[in-house]
């Protein structure tokens, strides 16, 4: 796992900083110096005149650190030039909110949420976390013009209203050839005039992320704990399709999803064969679905019928589908051409079983959560027992 937020164990800063955006300069990036740049000190080089910010690598040999300086902690080593990061005003709490080397980074614009879903990774707050907002209008004006991917999640993004859309407008102006992936429960864009401001943005490259867990009310309301939710995210779905949007569907797969995998499949397959995508999502053990494991968790050996029903039809339906997060070794081999490396990196591990696997380099591996619960099944992939060519491989 890697580390995306951490305390600094040291500071020389003379008074709390201006803002909490900064873009991080090296030696070889002096002509950055502006605003938001901060310069990262390597190996105890000198620090050049101008900037309002300066990290040093918790190896940095220096005893005395020079002028507004903060000391980076030992997981954060890894930060280097062309990266982003959100600093406390008092310098001691650092967030990493883009990695330039990383094709997987997610920016967080909000912790509030209307669902309350029972396997939720991220459990919705109600502070106002307005912040998070201004941060990423930041990060947009900091990344490189020739960025190419960029996903937003939450919580609930389109809660801000027309900010996420002005925020959206913005990306699609500095970064017109990115991929930009929203996470949103879909219920906001029930209201045809919020759909329409969405449509507005006019960036074919824009996809919105939206889940569905049952192929009727019940099921999808009792696992978003939001009574009515099902009507709305259909309707908002219909409503961005007819504004020819892109829409990819989610169903995450847990003890009360799974078991009416086929059902939710012929659904989509009937009413909503025009979505862009659809990802079948293994569970993440983290947030609300480790303290919900009795009532959620399901080896995936034991849906491999459905999982094989629910992928037949959709494939046979003409809609473009992928399986997430899942282990090669646990799901039938018929699924393995759908299966898609979509685990982001920060938080990729892997059982001691898969160092002698024969797929392991196209296998999707685990969340680091899975060391709450996780299928007593994995078993190496022995060397001729696959062909590792026929898998369809990716990044969520």
């Amino acid at each position: 796992m890697i580390a995306l937020r951490g305390k600094t164990t040291a500071s020389t800063l003379a008074a709390p900083l201006p803002h909490s955006v900064w873009k991080l300069a090296d030696s070889g990036t002096l002509d950055t110096q502006r605003r938001s740049r901060a310069f990262l000190l390597d190996g105890g080089c000198a620090a050049p005149p101008s900037f309002n910010l300066y990290l040093a690598r918790s190896t940095d040999p220096r005893d005395d650190l020079p002028a507004n300086t903060v000391r980076l902690p030992p997981e954060l080593d890894y930060l280097s030039g062309g990266d982003v990061l959100s600093v406390s005003e008092d310098g001691e709490r650092i967030r990493v909110l883009w990695r330039h080397r990383s094709r997987q980074n997610s920016i967080l614009l909000t912790e509030r949420c209307n669902h309350y879903c029972l396997m939720c990774s991220q459990p919705p707050k109600t502070a106002n976390d307005d912040r998070l907002l201004d941060e990423a209008f930041e990060l947009m004006r900091l990344l490189p013009r020739d960025t190419m991917e960029i996903g937003f999640t939450g919580g609930e993004p389109t809660l801000y209203g027309t900010e996420l859309v002005d925020l959206l407008r913005l990306c699609t102006n500095l970064h017109p050839e990115a991929e930009v992936h929203v996470l949103s429960n879909g219920r906001r864009f029930a209201d045809p005039e919020y759909a329409a401001a969405w449509a507005s943005i006019d960036n074919p490259n824009l996809m919105v992320g939206i889940p569905i867990y049952g192929a009727e009310p019940a099921r999808h309301d009792y696992v978003v704990q939001a009574e009515g939710a099902f009507n709305e995210t259909v309707r908002g779905i219909v409503n961005l399709a007819q504004l020819k949007q892109r829409v990819e569907l989610r169903v995450v797969l847990h003890r009360q999803t799974a078991p009416a995998l086929p059902e939710i499949a012929e659904f989509i397959a009937r009413n909503l064969p025009f979505v862009d995508q659809v990802a079948l999502m293994g569970l993440e053990m983290i947030g609300l679905a480790r303290a919900n494991i009795p009532a959620l968790w399901i080896d995936p050996t034991e849906y491999a019928d459905e999982l094989v029903e629910a992928v037949t039809l959709l494939d046979r339906s003409h809609v473009h589908t992928m399986v997430y997060n899942h282990q090669l070794c646990l799901i039938p081999r018929s699924v393995w051409p759908f299966a898609v490396r979509s685990i982001s990196d920060w938080k990729n591990e892997y059982h001691p079983e898969c160092l002698r696997c024969s797929v392991k380099d196209d296998c999707g591996g685990f969340f680091f959560s899975a060391k709450y619960k996780m299928s007593d099944k994995i078993s190496a992939i022995e060397d001729g027992q696959a062909e590792p060519a026929l898998l369809a491989l990716g990044a969520d």
